[in-house]
This record gives structure tokens, sequence and C-alpha cells, in this order.
């Protein structure tokens, strides 16, 4: 049965998954990329640089794991990009450039319309105003019999983590202390949730930690 799924999700020992203070500048907050540091090494994210090299070990096979039968993904605005509010124009195409690495369509969880967005590689970006469960609902339909990723940010995870609807849930914990930021656990209680630890594994740079929600 096809799930959702939120994989290679970064957090800190203290729980913060975005740091503060988040811009054109800093998307992930200030010191918010040391969350992903691990993924940098790799030789997934090398290849999606253009790149022919990057480290092959656990990190990287784990990475891979995230994007395999995947038919859809759900992201937040601040994940599409910085702007807030109403659309002043549709110039902005969020931040991968001409061709995202998704190649899938992509709901945008949004409270302002704007027209669908087709890009190169098979990514189109479709604009969701009625909530996270309008999203849900569709990116399930376009995904067929494959999954669906839930992407982030904090937010949308949390919203949908508080509604009891993410599946299965990889947390990558890294050996840092972030102080502030967004955290990913305040005032939430996953296991009254439903939620369980069902796996972890110590990678190169982080340990990966996976959720499950119980049937």
């Amino acid at each position: 049965m096809p799930k959702l799924r939120v994989h290679s999700f970064g957090v800190s020992l203290d729980g913060y998954a975005a740091g503060p203070d988040q811009s054109l500048d800093y998307p992930l907050g200030v010191r918010g990329p040391e969350l992903m540091e691990w993924f940098f090494h790799t030789r997934m994210w090398q290849r999606m640089q253009g790149q022919d090299d990057g480290e092959t070990g656990i990190d990287n096979g784990i990475a891979e794991q995230g994007f395999a039968n995947i038919g859809a993904w759900i992201i937040g605005r601040n994940m599409f990009g910085p702007i807030r509010g109403p659309w002043p124009d549709e110039n902005w195409k969020g931040w991968w450039g001409e061709e995202p690495p998704y190649h899938t369509p992509v709901f945008v969880l949004t409270h302002y319309p704007r027209a669908p967005l087709k890009m190169a590689g098979g990514t189109e970006f479709l604009f969701i105003t009625e909530g996270i469960h309008a999203a849900l609902e569709q990116a399930k339909s376009a995904a067929g019999d494959r999954d669906v990723r839930l992407g982030g940010g904090v937010s949308t995870v949390r919203q949908y983590l508080q509604a009891g609807l993410i599946d299965e849930l990889h947390l990558v914990v890294r050996p840092m202390l972030l102080g502030s930021g967004e955290n990913l656990w305040n005032g939430l209680n996953a296991h009254a949730l439903g939620y369980e630890c069902t796996k972890h594994v110590a990678g190169e740079r982080a340990m990966h930690v996976f959720l499950s929600r119980r049937t």
C-alpha cells in the first residue's frame, strides 16, 4: 500500500530541524546547512551537482533509498522559496534552477493561488490552497501505486505528524546542538500520536533513526 514518507530529514541533538533567521541567503536558517553536512559528502549529492565522485557508504545508501518508489512530493511554501504573502509575480521558480531534483509532481502548500509550473526533467509544481489533507489526496492520486515523499519544511512535517498522516519518518540525527530555530518536537508527543522507533543505523556522519506509525 502506498505510504506517506519523510526521508533524510536532518535534526540536531536538541531537536532543531532548521536554524533561526531563514532568508534568501540562509534558506535553512543560520547554521542550518550543518544539519545536511552528512549529505554533501555522498555520491548521490555529488551526482545531483553534476559531479562523478562522492562517498558510497552507509549515508549514501540510505539517501538513495529516499528517492526509490516516489511518485509525488509534498512541500511547504517556505521550502519552495523565501517569498511570504501573496505572490508578487511568478518569476521565482524555486531554489533548484531549471531542472529540480524531484522529477515528479510536487504539491506546494500555500495560502495564495498560483498557476502550475512545469520544469525540466518531469518536475511540475502545483500550488495547493486547501490544506494538508487536500494536498495529500492529490499527491496520492498523482503517485498511483508509488509512495508520496513529504519534503518539509519543519512546520509542514509537524502538521502532518500532528494529524497522524505520516507512515514512515527517517530522521538524520547530527551530532550538534543548534540551540534555536525550528524545533521538530516542540509541543508534540510522538508516542501518543502513534509513532515508535523501528530501526536506527549509524552512518559515517549521522545516526539514521526510523519511526513508523503503529497500525
